[in-house]
């Protein structure tokens, strides 16, 4: 999982804001769950002081107090009801006091008396009980004044306040799960256009500026985010349309002017009453010529692909016939450099494509394996088929290419070693039309090399079907 996503970073601080949120509510809950328990208990001890001061003492006197406790006994029973009931008189003197109760939680006796000035309740803490005690005052029929206290343990509310607990400790981990769970499929959800986006504009190369991406109807930032993508890709292509012509144009244009002036360049070197160092000055200039009318054929080749124009009405083409074929013409070029071709082409593998595009390819890869191999060297060209693709490589034992130059190699104008390319004649486009024709027909060319032990082109391209 990558920890420094988007979506992990929104999903880790809705959970982490979610399970604050719960934490806190069920705090709130648990707290306001005591104080409605307290209040309820307190209310009910309340209830019964009171009815005890008005039924009860109202009969009393302080020289029938036995009356009191047999009534009080028979009315509320303390002890079976884990009660504490005690009666006082205005002078401290204790008239009734009820017995321990059944579990002993407390001890009656331990149990101090309220103050003149303590309020109607109170918590007491007895022998390590908390005891909650509401307190009534009233007077007798002989006008003697009693207070009375009614309490009991909040052993029920904090085993209630504990059973809360639980269930909040189980089902808050539960809630959150599922909220946080609910919440990771929200915000894929929500970024499923984005990874639409994404894999739109990857797929968008100078082959098909056309492309657009994907636009979110949501009213929203996103919206405005891939119309504002889609604008600035329709900038760039018509500033790319706008280069390729460009391009094209001055290739055009230049086929001409280069032409007359290799002609002439050549008629005036057939001169037999120019000087030595004057011919050599001319042949000089018409290897500069030939240098610049192969960049422009290449420049007008390479806009011409891009413009679509590679894209003919393709054939059934058999890539081992082709290939053989392309290196025997080339063996005369290998030839006048001492370098050997060697051909291993399986048959019947057949490719879809323009014959004379797919056999430039091959000329420019043997091309530059001639180029880069030093004498006595060896090139091997072979055609096999490979997992449904069909498979050309092109090997040659030359000055091999630096590592870090490999990603570069189809780049236009590059060039590993700018000075000897160029008194190589190489200006850097051949691989580059290779590239673009291998793109046109869905084939894919890579490249390995190992620097002082040769290099190795493959091109990789789906079969044709049976015709």
């Amino acid at each position: 999982m990558n920890t420094r996503s988007l979506s992990f970073r929104l999903v880790t601080w809705y959970a982490g804001v979610l399970s604050v949120v719960f934490v806190l509510l069920g705090a709130l809950i648990v707290l306001w769950l005591q104080r409605y328990l307290e209040a309820d208990f307190i209310d009910t001890q309340a209830r019964r002081a009171r009815q005890i001061a008005g039924t009860l003492l109202v009969v009393a006197t302080r020289a029938h107090a036995e009356v009191l406790t047999s009534e009080v006994e028979r009315l509320y029973s303390p002890e079976a009801s884990d009660r504490f009931i005690r009666i006082t008189a205005e002078d401290g003197q204790v008239v009734y006091l009820s017995g321990p109760p059944k579990d002993e939680r407390f001890d009656p006796r331990q149990v101090p008396v309220a103050p003149a000035a303590a309020p109607a309740a109170r918590t007491v803490d007895s022998a390590g009980a908390h005891l909650l005690v509401a307190s009534a005052r009233a007077h007798g029929a002989d006008g003697s004044a009693f207070l009375v206290e009614v309490g009991g343990a909040r052993t029920g509310i904090d085993a209630i306040l504990r059973r809360v607990l639980t269930l909040l400790a189980l089902a808050l981990p539960l809630a959150v799960a599922v909220a946080v769970a609910g919440g990771f499929i929200l915000v894929r959800r929500a970024l499923t256009p984005v990874a639409q986006m994404a894999e739109t504009a990857e797929a968008i190369t100078h082959h098909n500026p056309g492309e657009r991406l994907p636009v979110v109807r949501s009213g929203d930032e996103l919206e405005r985010l891939s119309l504002a993508l889609n604008h600035m890709i329709s900038r760039l292509e018509a500033a790319l349309h706008g280069s390729k012509q460009f391009v094209a144009d001055a290739s055009h244009e230049l086929r001409t002017p280069l032409t007359v002036m290799r002609g002439e360049l050549e008629n005036l070197a057939q001169d037999h009453h120019l000087a030595a160092e004057t011919r050599e000055s001319l042949g000089s200039v018409l290897e500069e010529v030939g240098r610049l009318t192969g960049i422009v054929e290449g420049l007008l080749a390479l806009s011409r692909m891009d413009a679509g124009e590679a894209q003919a009405p393709a054939q059934r083409v058999d890539l081992g016939e082709l290939a053989a074929t392309t290196a025997g013409q080339m063996s005369l070029l290998a030839e006048d450099k001492d370098v050997r071709i060697s051909c291993a082409a399986a048959p019947d593998v057949a490719v879809s494509g323009d014959p004379s595009r797919l056999k430039q390819v091959i000329v420019n890869l043997l091309d530059n394996a001639i180029k880069y191999t030093p004498v006595g060297g060896e090139v091997c060209l072979t055609v096999t088929r490979d997992a449904g693709m069909a498979l050309l490589e092109v090997r040659d034992n030359g000055i091999g290419i630096p590592a870090e130059a490999l990603p570069h190699v189809f780049q236009r104008f590059y060039r590993v070693d700018g000075s000897r390319s160029r008194e190589q004649g190489g200006a850097g486009l051949g691989l580059s039309i290779v590239e673009s024709i291998c793109g046109a027909y869905g084939a894919q060319v890579e490249v390995s090399s190992t620097p002082g032990a040769g290099s190795t082109f493959r091109i990789r391209q789906p079969l044709a079907g049976k015709t």
